[in-house]
Formats: structure tokens, sequence, C-alpha cells
């Protein structure tokens, strides 16, 4: 009878989550859309035919598709601010048409969903977009880089079909002052909550404020809704470690005053003895798993996070600590496009731009000039990426989508912004703007310090753990005198200056309790933009446009931002190796340029141009040249064939520290190398050879664990090789791409900014010896098998297999 006893009660409590093991339904909706560029009467209507349609997968990026738009003859095609000069914005805006797509989807809602919740989540519709439910506009956005959700609850018709229509419109070229892209460019889900119990948009807030070695504080707040008369809300909290094994597991009553439904509310403060602590170099991260229960004892909702525990410090006297010790944010600021896959948000393509950077020595990036995805901060927490994370670029309607004023905007986006993202240990600091000190004309006519104020104090109802700031124009100082800092300046927690690491020393002299960000540092002041800083003091820079982008052009035929260390195809450029002997001192570089010509780009006056140069060794018979050798050790040697040509020491000097140059040095087809040593021992070789002609194409893969959940990729670089397996540069060689099996071609690359290509379809030319092209998996596991094909070279074939 014991037995039976023990049985029975064993049974009941299990009952509870065998009833209702998953209370809350989170539904893709990303994929078979139709979609249609260009405006449509009438296409939000359930009864439209769209069979004439094309079928797409979120995330989408329709304006990647569209043609270049040259200037026409005679046009300057500049980055001037003038509304008017369209065809000027559209050097901005990548040459892209702007325009209207259309996207629709049909949707049967489980009849069981009747009673319950259901929520249509965004993430994102570039620029602006309307939504329709059957017919009826039920949301939409004026800034597309903020999500939003709409309840459509008492709108469906459960267990018939129901028609989702989004207008994506790009606005006019002067909307934005870099290329933005079009439509569902980040996920779209369907939510189904309990009707009566259940979490709130982004309802959790997680902070560490006690954190060291030997013991951590958590407190877990969250936003719940409750409509049933209770007296006490029954709240489950398990923390789990990477492993998944629950290291706290705890249900508390908490009071519910029936008068307000929808509440904030202390779930829990938790100590943990011997935390593991989320760091750049180890990113560790646990899991907030919240569960809200009905009076029964079943699950009526839950929410889960991952979060880091960690403290950040900032101060005048260092700069920045992570968990007490002192780091240098060694950064990127640039756009939120992934090169030929435009605005559409793929997490792998962010992946591989993350890992690239924490190759180089990145640990901080700032996400210029608005929020990024979800998935980007996840990734950033992955990676033990430091995040500032920005809202908007000037305040100014113009460029914050257009079709409503910014003032109507704030007030929605900040709420939506911080929360968010307010979990993620990655983010350290949020920045509301960027460059808008120098327009008397914002808000209250006092150079955007009043709107400041209002902004600041609204984010602070959302969190108050990191420091706000607003970067500066490097043209924006108090308009009375040049020798002071702009009056907004005095209002941000971190002074944070785009270009003008210059003024950090009289600025505080002047005003000893200012933190100083250099928050955009331009490649060609590398090097004593970053060694001429007070390390000590500073909390680091990032520099400007290090991957090349579509957008910001200086003029066609170059699509895009061309100063960048890696081109648009992610390949390294020769000056990328400068950078690493910078951010990473403690490993040994060593890196051969050779200057082809000089570039005298000038960007909101300030020089961002760099020499270009190349690392191949294939020149004409007898020409001599200039070179750098890049590197962090002592001194190097440069060999051509084995000849010594000289040794020479690294200086010291922030203006030539890690970059040596060479002048005069004649070629002799064969090899050259540098071999680099510190304390009279060799650190690090590299050498350059003379190939030959090419003889085959050689594919290579990125991605080892590629899945079949229809929206991974998979990169694979085709290289042009002679007979010994050497990359050939000068091979220009048109490709052309086939594939077989569950994927699909979504992008072709090269580093070639100036092509006439489209970074769409299956063809690509070689540039320097390479492309990319970038595959996109479907949801049925199996083999895929890419050809690429040109004439006069051996054809490759690369066989992957999904799991």
């Amino acid at each position: 009878m014991k037995r039976i006893s023990l049985f029975f009660l064993a049974v009941m409590a299990i009952l509870p989550m065998m009833a209702d093991n998953n209370p809350r339904i989170v539904e893709s909706l990303n994929f078979d859309w139709r979609f249609h560029a260009g405006d449509v009467d009438g296409a939000q209507t359930p009864d439209f035919d769209d069979s004439g349609w094309q079928t797409i997968n979120v995330p989408h990026d329709f304006q990647i598709h569209q043609p270049w738009i040259a200037p026409e003859k005679g046009e300057k095609a500049d980055n001037s601010d003038a509304a008017s000069n369209v065809k000027s914005r559209l050097s901005s805006r990548g040459f892209k048409e702007m325009g209207i797509g259309w996207y629709r989807k049909n949707i049967t809602p489980d009849a069981s969903w009747k009673g319950k919740r259901v929520i249509l989540d965004f993430e994102g519709i570039m620029l602006v977009g309307d939504v329709y439910l059957n017919g009826q506009r039920v949301g939409g956005t004026d800034y597309g880089y903020v999500g939003f959700d709409i309840d459509v609850t008492k709108l469906l018709k459960y267990g018939q079909s129901n028609v989702i229509a989004v207008k994506s419109n790009t606005q006019r070229p002067e909307n934005s002052r870099w290329y933005t892209g079009g439509g569902l460019f980040r996920d779209v889900n369907l939510i189904v909550t309990d009707g009566q119990q259940y979490f709130t948009r982004h309802p959790l807030y997680i902070t560490t404020p006690v954190v060291s070695e030997q013991k951590a504080t958590v407190k877990i707040q969250a936003e719940m809704a409750c409509y049933l008369k209770i007296k006490d809300l029954k709240v489950n909290t398990r923390i789990l470690d990477a492993e998944g094994n629950a290291v706290y597991d705890a249900t508390k009553d908490i009071p519910f005053n029936r008068g307000q439904k929808i509440n904030e509310h202390i779930v829990d403060s938790i100590t943990m003895d011997a935390p593991k602590l989320w760091s750049c170099e180890s990113p560790y991260l646990y899991t907030a798993v919240v569960t809200l229960m009905r009076p029964d004892g079943t699950v009526a909702d839950r929410v889960e996070e991952h979060f880091g525990i960690r403290s950040i410090e900032y101060s005048p006297e260092f700069g920045f600590k992570l968990n007490g010790k002192k780091v240098i944010f060694k950064g990127i600021a640039n756009h939120h496009t992934l090169g030929a896959l435009g605005a559409a948000a793929y997490p792998r393509a962010m992946e591989k731009r993350i890992q690239l950077l924490k190759e180089y020595g990145f640990n901080h990036i700032r996400t210029s000039h608005n929020p990024y995805s979800k998935s980007f901060l996840d990734l950033c927490d992955k990676y033990g990426m430091l995040v500032v994370d920005e809202l908007y670029d000037k305040w100014l309607t113009q460029f914050a989508g257009g079709r409503t004023e910014w003032l109507n905007l704030w007030q929605q986006d900040i709420p939506e912004f911080i929360r968010r993202d307010r979990n993620h240990p990655s983010v350290v600091m949020w920045s509301l703007g960027n460059e808008l000190q120098t327009y008397w004309n914002l808000p209250y006519a006092d150079w955007g310090v009043t709107p400041y104020r209002l902004q600041r104090e609204l984010l602070h109802r959302y969190d108050t753990t990191r420091p706000v700031t607003v970067a500066m124009h490097p043209r924006g100082r108090n308009q009375k005198t040049d020798s002071l800092p702009a009056p907004l300046v005095h209002e941000t927690d971190i002074a944070s200056y785009n270009y003008r690491y210059m003024y950090f020393p009289g600025d505080r002299r002047r005003f000893p309790n200012m933190i100083f960000y250099q928050s955009e540092a331009n490649t060609a002041m590398m090097g004593p933009n970053y060694y001429e800083m007070d390390l000590d003091k500073v909390v680091g820079l990032a520099y400007w446009g290090m991957i090349d982008y579509l957008g910001e052009s200086n003029g066609w035929p170059a699509k895009g931002w061309a100063q960048g260390v890696f081109d648009i195809s992610l390949e390294p450029k020769p000056i990328a190796y400068f950078l690493r002997s910078i951010f990473k001192p403690e490993e040994p570089v060593v890196h051969i340029g050779i200057i082809d010509s000089d570039d005298n780009t000038v960007w909101n006056d300030v020089k961002v141009g760099t020499q270009r140069m190349s690392d191949h060794w294939n020149r004409k018979q007898g020409s001599s040249m200039s070179l750098y050798t890049y590197t962090n050790a002592d001194e190097v040697e440069l060999f051509i064939n084995g000849k010594s040509i000289g040794v020479k020491k690294n200086s010291k000097e922030p203006k030539t520290r890690n970059k040596i140059k060479w002048d005069g040095v004649k070629y002799e087809a064969g090899y050259i190398e540098a071999v680099a040593k510190t304390d009279g021992k060799i650190v690090a070789r590299h050498r350059i050879e003379t190939t030959t002609d090419a003889m085959a194409l050689k594919a290579e893969m990125d991605n080892a664990d590629w899945k079949a959940d229809g929206t991974d990729l998979q990169h694979v670089r085709i290289t042009a090789v002679d007979k010994k397996g050497r990359r050939v540069r000068g091979a220009h060689n048109n490709l052309t791409f086939a594939i077989d099996g569950p994927a699909e071609i979504v992008g072709v690359i090269n580093g070639d900014i100036t092509s006439e290509e489209l970074t769409v379809g299956n063809k690509r030319r070689l540039y320097n010896g390479t492309a990319t092209v970038i595959l996109r998996s479907k949801r049925e596991a199996g083999k895929v098998t890419l050809t690429a094909t040109t004439d006069g070279l051996k054809n490759t074939k690369l066989v992957v297999r999904k799991n």
C-alpha cells in the first residue's frame, strides 16, 4: 500500500508537466512568403491573386536585387546631405532604386488556440512598414530597425485561412545616409500564450548588482499579466549553467494586486557561490528559465533568457573595467548590412564576421547607427564582444524613416530598444545618437541637450546599469568657441568623440571628470589614433568601416565604402595585419604590404583614404616599389630569393610604430620574405611568391556544422590556383555556379567594390584570384553539391552534407 501511495504521489507531481510541457508556442513565419517588387493596388485584400508572385523566405532584402543606378554623365555622386540631390543621395544608399515591396502569407491558426492570446511579432521591416490581416491594417513601423508586435487574438479566424500582408517601403533616397536594404529583413514569428496569465513582451530584467569571483547576486524582475481573481502569483525560477545543469530552482509566491492586471514584479534575488564570470576571453553564459504557474499548479507561461554574470565600471582614472580588470575597447563601427546579402539578417553571416574580428584582435562593436538584430547580440554574448548599442543617427525626421516626425518615435522606440537588449552581458553602453550636436534646430533649440535629457530619463526607467552617450561630430565643438566641447558632451556619461582623439588631453585638463571614448577612428590614422591616446585612462576606440560595405560611396563606380581592412567579401587586406599587430601585441605578426597607389578620400573633413596595397609577387621585371612590413616584433629582415636586403628596427613612435617602410625594393621573380625577430629570435615570417598561370579552381567551405534549418549559410570561397596550388591573384575569370541538393544560392561576391555585377544570381568574376558564393540551406537534410566552372581552368566541385 505504501509503494502504491508513493507511486501515486510521483505521478501527480509530473502530471502538470506532462499536461502542458510547452505552454508558449513560438512558430516561425519566416518561410514561404509570396513577394512582389513594386506597389500593387489591393495587395492587402484576402482574395488578391498572388499566384504569379515570387516565393521567398525571410530574412529577405528586396533592394539587393535591384539594378545599380549610375549617375548621369557629368553629375557628381558625392555624399552631400542635400535632400534635393537625389542621385547624390543614391551614392549613400548604394546606387539602388528606392521603392516598395509587398509580402503575403496564408496562415491557418489552430482551432484549439481560440481563447488563448495570439501575437504577430516582427523584428523589423525596412525602412518603414505596414501590416494587414485579412485586409485590415493592424500595425506597422515608422523606424524599421526596432521591432514590434501586434495582438491579433480577436482578429483571427481560427481553423480557417488568414492572410497576412506586409507593405515595405524604403522611402526616399534622403531618408537614410547609408544603404538600408528593404523588406522583411529580420525574423517574423507567431506567438501563442495563455489568455489569462502570461509574460508580456521582453518581460525579464536580469541584473547582477554584486559580482566577484567568490560570490554574485542575480536579481530577476519580470512583467506579467494576470486576469484571474487570485491572491498570489506563483513563479518558479531555474538557473541553468552552460551545460544545462540546474544550479538554482525555487518557486515563490508573489503578492498580486488585482487592480493592476499587468505589472512588474521582483521574482527572485539569488546568491551564487563561485560564479563563472562573463568576459571577452571566457564569455560564460547562464540561462534563466522563469515559469508562471496557474492556481492548479499547471504551467501558464514560460520564458527564458541567457545572461552573463559580470561587472562593468567606468572612471576618468582608468576608462573601463570588466570584472575589476582594465579593458581597452578595440573596436569597429560599421553599418548592419552583410555584403552580398544586403540587409537580410542571417545569424551565420554575422557569426562569420564576429569570428573574423576576434581573430584579428577586436573585442568591441558599435552598432552604427541603429539597433542590430537580437541574433547579433546573442552572438556577441557567445563570443565575448563588447557592444555600444546605438538607437539613432541624427534625431532628424529625415534620417529616422521620414514618415513621421522623429519626436513621435523615441517614446515608443526607447522602451522596445532597452527592454529587448538589456539582459545581454555584451551590451556595456547605450548610445542614443550620432553626430547631431551641430544642429541648433533639433527640438527645443539647444543643440540637442533637452532631447537627450528627456530620452535618458525614459531610458533609465528600463535600465540604470550602463552609461549613456551620444557620438559627437568631429566639427561639432562649442558653437561660440571651438576650444570647448559641445554643450551636449557635458550631459552624457561618456564623452564620445568621432575622430577627434587629439582633444582628449586638453578637455581632460579642463574637465577632469570626463570619460573619453573615440567612437569613430579613421583607417588613415591607424596606429597614431590608438597609441597617442592615454590608454591607461580612455575607454578605447572603434575604427570606422573596417569591413567594406555597400552605400556611402565616395563616387561611382564604387558601390560603397572601400576604406576597410577587410574587403566586402571578408578577404583581409594587407593593412589588416597592421591592425592585428596593434590589437594583438601578445601574438607575433609580420606581413608585407606593397604600395600600389594613394587614396586621398576626405569624409566629414577627415582624411579617411588609405594607401592601396597588395601582397602578391607577380610584378613587372625590373620594376621597383615601396612597401611596408607590418609587425609587432623588434625588427624585420627582408629577403629576396634568399638574399637579405637589410634589417630595420620597429619604431616605438606612435606615427611609425609597427609599420616599417622600405623604399626602392627591386623586383626579382621568385619570392620576397619578411622575417621578424624579438630579442634576437625569429618569431614570425611572411613569404609571398611569384606564381605561374592559373590552372584550376579550388573550393573551400566555412561551416562544418551546416544545419538544415532553412536559414543557415555556407560561404564557399573559390580560388584560382597554379600547378603548385598557390593562389593566382591575377586571375579574373568569369565563374558560373550550379547547385544540386537542398540549398539555394543567395549571394555572390568578390572584393571589388567597383564591380558592375549584382550580388545575386549564379555568376561572379574572380577578383584578385578569388570569389565567394553563399548558400542558404533548405529545411531538408542531405547532400548538397556545388559546382564552379569557368573557361580555361579545371573546374571544381564541392560536396557538403547538411545535418
